[in-house]
């Protein structure tokens, strides 16, 4: 009956280290939270991202003024009335 406890202090040791030390302890646990957050962290930006390409799309198929606008600013376009005064660099 003497290798009774002893063996019992043997096993609960092996699960221990198991559970502390093992492919699915608690260190792999705690790694793994913190890979989630930081996924959770990109698909939230990702998320905002989409949400402004969206409104942009959205602007460029319903009102002219956003493709107006970058059409001045990333062409050059200029209405057939308006006059263009274009400055030099200052000496």
């Amino acid at each position: 009956m003497r290798w009774l406890p002893a063996s019992l202090a043997g096993l609960l040791l092996l699960v221990q280290a198991q559970l502390w030390l093992g492919d699915s302890g608690m260190a792999q646990q705690v790694r793994l939270q913190g890979e989630l957050k930081a996924l959770e962290a990109r698909n939230e930006q990702a998320r905002e991202h989409n949400a402004r390409l969206l409104a942009e799309v959205r602007d460029l198929r319903e009102g002219l003024e956003l493709l107006e606008e970058r059409a001045r600013v990333e062409l050059g376009m200029v209405q057939p009335d308006e006059i263009v005064v274009q400055f030099g660099p200052r000496r």
